[in-house]
């Protein structure tokens, strides 16, 4: 019956160095499953190793009662664009109800569980491991409502490797005035940490605060996932989070990349390199010439014209740079993007310029202070920048130290 039938989603052999929470869970005949209503938080990489997805698996597996999906930004499927998500509709293939979770929390969110009547929340998606990315914070409104809800609910999260490592914990801690989707607690702009163990820390940290007490959690660990590992070093199939995540790279550079959502300027979106291409109108020949004067270990950035098909500049054809990846151990995407965007506001003080929302600056969502923009804007450099969250750093690297799962 082929691959897909090798009891639901295995691979024959050590296909890779890691199996993910859900291979595990998997091997284990789903036993956590078993006796209860499942509802499945997923999107398109919640697939086992051989790429089935576990909904179908689920869906078919002996013993297991999966009565709802709910879908995250960019839907179950992952198919539509940043900032949207999929109303409710029936799954054609296996008939399951997918609900729309998508910036709901509290009482909402307990409606929908009640609606489906679920007792137990299987979460399985791939994070990026940037704060601002939005699936950890829908982990976390799930694990809230669930831990207020009268009904008893169970969270299991299978985990998923971080594919920056989990070595690094770098950035600011979120002040709570700038709390967001993009950003609900006071965590590190990079925080180093896989779903499962953040799901260990929001538990102990903020969903007592939040829900009153803690939610019934169980994390299901990777085998063979060490905090040293980049994606690649798994040997797992990268499959895209999102429309605008379509490799590794782009997720690594996402990691800093990102903060030119907060600006005047392309981060690629609309193009088949986002995060790797930025760009703007007024952006000539001298950026280029003014970074290669500039240290940025572990990149090499090119000149490069493109004209995105939707986003910023859309149908324009804009000048700007693709960062090249030299070294994966050396880069810093932040280090990087703060390079770029000092540059920027020195090479051309009249024309670039900060993305503002009402009153509020987009970039200081995305970092979660004001700090960064004000240094910025004063001139400063990205090491300057930099050392004005060490403090931060150091404390969160004690806060989550209790929580990881990983050597």
């Amino acid at each position: 019956m082929g691959q897909a039938m090798r009891k639901h989603g295995e691979l024959e052999g050590d296909a890779v160095p890691v199996r993910t929470g859900i291979d595990v869970l998997l091997a284990r005949n789903f036993d956590l499953l078993r006796g209860a209503k499942v509802g499945v938080i997923t999107n398109a990489t919640g697939v086992f190793q051989n790429m089935v997805h576990l909904v179908d698996v689920l869906h078919n597996a002996e013993g297991v009662d999966m009565v709802a999906i709910f879908g995250p930004e960019h839907g179950f499927r992952s198919a539509v664009p940043e900032g949207s998500s999929e109303a409710f509709y029936v799954d054609k293939r296996t008939r399951v109800p997918v609900y729309d979770t998508y910036q709901k929390s509290g009482k909402k969110l307990m409606k929908l569980f009640e609606a489906a009547g679920v007792d137990l929340l299987l979460f399985d998606i791939q994070d990026v491991g940037a704060r601002f990315y939005t699936y950890i914070w829908t982990l976390y409104d799930h694990m809230v409502a669930a831990a207020m809800s009268e009904r008893p609910i169970k969270i299991v999260v299978t985990d998923r490797p971080n594919p920056l490592g989990g070595v690094v914990a770098d950035g600011p801690v979120m002040e709570p005035a700038y709390s967001s989707f993009v950003g609900r607690k006071a965590i590190a702009l990079r925080h180093g940490m896989t779903v499962g163990e953040l799901a260990r820390l929001f538990n102990a940290e903020f969903v007592v605060m939040d829900a009153g007490k803690q939610v019934d959690l169980e994390v299901v660990s990777m085998e063979g996932w060490h905090r040293s590992m980049l994606f690649f070093e798994t040997k797992l199939v990268w499959v895209p989070p999102s429309p605008n995540i379509p490799s590794a790279n782009s997720a690594l550079l996402y990691m800093g990349m990102c903060l030119f959502e907060g600006t005047n300027c392309s981060e690629g979106r609309g193009t088949a390199l986002p995060f790797e291409l930025i760009g703007a109108s007024y952006i000539d020949e001298k950026l280029i010439s003014y970074l290669q004067q500039q240290d940025c270990p572990g990149v090499l950035f090119r000149e490069a014209c493109f004209q995105p098909f939707c986003s910023k500049f859309s149908g324009t054809t804009i000048n700007g740079i693709q960062t090249h990846i030299l070294d994966y151990n050396a880069v810093n995407p932040l280090r990087t993007a703060l390079t770029l965007i000092a540059a920027l506001h020195k090479l051309y003080p009249d024309k670039f310029r900060w993305r503002q929302d009402g009153k509020s600056f987009w970039l200081d969502v995305l970092v979660g202070n004001n700090v960064v923009r004000e240094m910025l804007s004063k001139g400063a450099t990205a090491d300057e920048v930099m050392a004005s969250w060490q403090d931060d750093v150091v404390w969160f690297g004690a806060t989550r130290s209790k929580y990881l799962l990983y050597n």
